[in-house]
């Protein structure tokens, strides 16, 4: 079985499995709940529930009761052993809070907020109007905002282990955290989907509504809460909790004066241990409050005051937290090495690390996924880039020209490359693939590694400290900022740095401050807007459809060239031998068929192989072997063209003719220059392209695919072609030829364009053995003839600014809508905007295939 025949067949079972799995899924009863729950249907705020609840002790107890909050993921069943040492003396209600356990499940909110808001719902259903609250870990959050909504039924509040102000919740910052649990969120949602997994992710507990939780929780309102909290308050807390610090129980006690903290030498997990030490202290503390002796806000004293009225001083992390705070970091560098190398400075900045441990956990990311992608290359090689996670970061061409360099270059690419944006995982790769030894690559990988992470945690501990000192202590906007500053001293500082940095930064710099190469986003808007303008005053925004009723649309978007170059079969001689290569037909056939077209016309390579339905040189390639049209077609999806090459000199020449006159004109000529470099001895054919000042504008575009060639010294004089298509995205250079234009040429065309009946408008691709003959009239050759959307591409010669090119193209269009109005009047219709939208849907459904050349 073939390669791409198996990869088939491995696309199909993966389907299926998917398909039978999300069947299962659906399919799937929900757990029936247990039989002590009670289950409550609820409104809450507008949204229908259902409540599944649980009650320890008599509902007629005198003693207020408590109501318990678990933590996620959780369920009532987290107070399993604390509940029932509680319920003696009073009523004890655990709930699902929503999301978990029986609860309903499939909610819109899933944050503190709701869930305190439901079971804010459930005791007033119960009619309990007083009552004491406790919250485990991010149940916390859910008796915070009860309290904020019903301050006078609220008793007490007891913190286990609960989360609260946010500067010590995770990286300390709401954006930071909330991007954090939104890639958390992302990869659990993209694990329930793409992964057949029959339901048993569902049942995870680190799962789906987990993750919710957290995404749709903002703690940012919870230190106003703390800070004007009046009941008594009770913190129990473990010194080694890896999840919530100790340092966010010590916080909330300060900022609650009235409160009462009992640490416990114990992680965040003795809720479910036989920890003996929790029901006595939480019994004692409610029947004090009871009693009336729990103090409240008010009673607190005046140092506990004035404590509480200080600025936070941000902890270091220290323990457990330390170490996740560590590991998270290095996990980190695998997503952005530089900018977590730069956040980790930042915490060095704010004194939340120190420096040799923030560097260290850089370092050690870092430096395995070094490892990792040498790995990749060395085990999976090339085929490994066609994998979406590695497609993502590395291109096929990246890898290529690394591994050219790697040989040209040998070991010293290693260290050279972590100094070189954009070189290093496709240096890193290709060493891999090139199956270089792989320990005394990894003492390389080591010294680089070394040099430059310590740099550049530094770096941004020595800038951040600056900007909190002037800005402030917390994480906020100024971070922000000083990390996108830092990101963009690092692209500009270290390309400055060398020759070759200095052109890259030179090339940009063209392509954004000469108009040739702007982007079509930024060139066209004027046009369109003019465009639109015509449309209105011919009372027709399509009427330039009907400009060319010899071609669908007029040539608007993805016309057929075989249909063209059958319409133009009148020309004789001057059109060059070619054949239709139809999708329908299998690859041995196509073969055969450009076989046979070769053989009819005593043709040999190179030839042209091009899709039927192109714009803007897309898919055009020379096929010079029999291999190389192999490949093309293998690759290839939709109808393709076969061409006779033609060499010679070419031009763009716009013809244009009313339909009212006998004669045509011509509109424009460009003379089209395939651009070159020379030799000189000494520079490889990179350092050439660099150093021209048209070229560098275009230098990873002509450099594409020369792999090898970059690296290599062309000798004194040798002239190096850049590029083989007259096409201006694929680096040709336009010239206004204007001088070429004559009255044997003018003839010449106009013969060849009345044969094509229902053609008045649109730019001919033309060949010739020089520019004289263009002049004399011939002979030359029709490459290619474009309708209504063609330009006059002589405006993107450099002595036309901008402004004068779109003076040619708002031309060019007053006289298509001019005929397209001259040919209404003669009853042709111009296409629909349906139309239009479905030729350009279909061709853009057309692009999304591989498309080889």
């Amino acid at each position: 079985m073939g390669r791409r025949r198996l990869r088939w067949w491995l696309l199909v079972a993966y389907g299926l499995l998917l398909a039978a799995s999300t069947v299962a899924r659906w399919r799937a009863p929900e757990p029936a709940p247990a039989a002590h729950l009670e289950l409550t249907e609820l409104a809450v705020d507008g949204t229908p529930l259902r409540l599944a609840w649980r009650q320890w002790g008599e509902a007629n107890a005198a003693a207020p009761p408590l109501v318990l909050l678990h933590g996620s993921p959780g369920s009532h069943h987290d107070f399993r052993r604390l509940a029932p040492a509680l319920a003696d003396d009073r009523r004890v209600i655990a709930a699902d809070l929503p999301g978990f356990g029986a609860s309903d499940r499939r909610i819109d909110d899933y944050s503190v907020r709701f869930q305190g808001a439901a079971v804010r719902a459930l005791l007033e259903h119960l009619d309990i109007d007083r009552y004491h609250l406790a919250g485990f870990s991010m149940g916390g959050g859910g008796v915070l905002e009860i309290y904020r909504t019903t301050p006078e039924r609220v008793l007490s509040i007891t913190m286990i282990a609960a989360i609260g102000v946010q500067e010590l919740e995770l990286l300390g910052d709401y954006r930071l955290n909330h991007a954090v649990h939104g890639l958390q969120l992302a990869a659990i949602q993209g694990a329930r989907w793409l992964l057949p997994h029959f339901g048993v992710l569902d049942r995870f507990p680190l799962g789906y509504e987990y993750a919710r939780n957290f995404y749709d929780t903002d703690q940012r309102p919870l230190r106003g809460l703390l800070e004007t909290f009046e009941p008594p308050m009770l913190i129990i807390h473990g010194e080694h909790d890896p999840l919530v610090p100790a340092a966010a129980a010590r916080e909330h006690h300060r900022i609650v004066p009235q409160s009462e903290l009992q640490m416990l030498d114990t992680s965040h997990f003795f809720l479910f241990s036989a920890n003996p030490d929790v029901a006595p202290l939480l019994s004692d503390f409610l029947a004090r409050v009871d009693r009336g002796e729990g103090r409240r806000r008010a009673a607190a004293t005046a140092e506990r005051l004035a404590a509480a009225g200080r600025a936070l001083d941000v902890p270091r992390w220290r323990g457990t937290a330390l170490w996740v705070v560590l590991l998270l970091l290095a996990l980190a560098t695998l997503v952005s090495e530089d900018l977590t190398t730069l956040g980790a400075g930042l915490l060095v900045a704010q004194d939340r690390l120190d420096f040799w441990p923030a560097a260290a956990a850089c370092f050690a990311g870092i430096f395995i996924g070094d490892l990792l992608l040498f790995a990749a290359g060395r085990f999976l090689g090339r085929p490994a880039l066609r994998l979406p996670f590695l497609r993502w970061w590395l291109s096929e061409d990246a890898v290529v020209r690394s591994s050219a360099w790697f040989e040209r270059r040998g070991p010293a690419v290693i260290l050279l490359s972590r100094f070189m944006p954009g070189a290093r995982l496709p240096t890193y790769f290709a060493a891999g693939v090139l199956r270089t030894n792989a320990w005394r690559f990894a003492a390389y990988f080591f010294v680089a590694v070394a040099l430059w992470t310590p740099a550049l945690v530094a770096l941004s501990a020595t800038l951040g400290e600056t900007a909190l000192e002037r800005f402030g202590r917390g994480i906020g906007w100024a971070v922000v900022a000083l990390l996108v500053f830092l990101v963009i001293l690092r692209k500009l500082l270290l390309p400055l740095a060398t020759w070759t940095g200095r052109r890259r930064l030179l090339g940009t710099w063209r392509r954004w401050t000469r108009w040739e190469f702007w982007p079509p986003w930024l060139f066209y808007p004027p046009i369109a807007l003019y465009v639109l303008g015509l449309g209105l005053r011919h009372r027709s925004l399509t009427l330039f459809t009907a400009a060319n009723p010899a071609i669908p649309t007029g040539g608007f978007i993805g016309e057929s060239k075989s249909a063209i170059l059958q319409g133009l079969a009148g020309a004789g001689d001057a059109l060059p031998a070619w054949r239709l290569l139809p999708a329908s037909a299998p690859l041995a056939e196509r073969l055969d068929l450009l076989a046979e077209f070769l053989e009819r016309h005593r043709l040999d390579y190179p030839v042209v192989l091009k899709p039927d339905a192109g714009q803007r040189g897309t898919g055009v390639a020379v096929i010079r072997d029999h291999p190389s049209a192999a490949a093309y077609l293998e690759a290839a999806h939709g109808d393709l063209i076969v061409q006779q090459y033609v060499p010679g000199v070419e031009i763009g020449l716009f013809y244009v003719r009313r339909p009212d006159e006998s004669e045509g004109n011509i509109f424009a000529i460009t003379e089209k220059q395939l651009p070159e470099v020379r030799g000189d001895g000494e520079s490889t054919l990179e350092e050439l392209v660099f150093a021209d000042d048209r070229a560098v504008a275009m230098a990873e575009l002509y450099l594409a695919g020369k792999d090898i060639e970059r690296f290599e010294v062309p000798a004194a004089g040798e002239a190096l072609s850049l590029a083989e298509l007259g096409t201006h995205c694929r680096g040709a250079i336009f010239l206004d030829g204007g001088h070429l234009a004559s009255p044997a040429l003018r003839a010449t065309i106009d013969r060849i364009s009345q044969t094509f009946e229902g053609f008045y408008l649109g730019r001919y691709d033309l060949r010739a053995a020089s520019f004289e003959a263009f002049t004399a009239g011939g002979p030359f050759q029709v490459i290619e003839l474009n309708g209504v959307t063609s330009e006059a591409t002589n405006i993107y010669d450099p002595r036309y600014s901008v402004f004068q090119a779109w003076k040619i193209l708002r031309r060019q269009w007053r006289l298509a809508f001019e005929i397209g109005a001259a040919n209404r009047r003669r009853g042709i219709a111009p296409a629909s905007v349906g139309e239009l939208l479905r030729a350009t849907l279909a061709y853009r459904r057309g692009l999304r295939r591989p498309t080889p050349g």
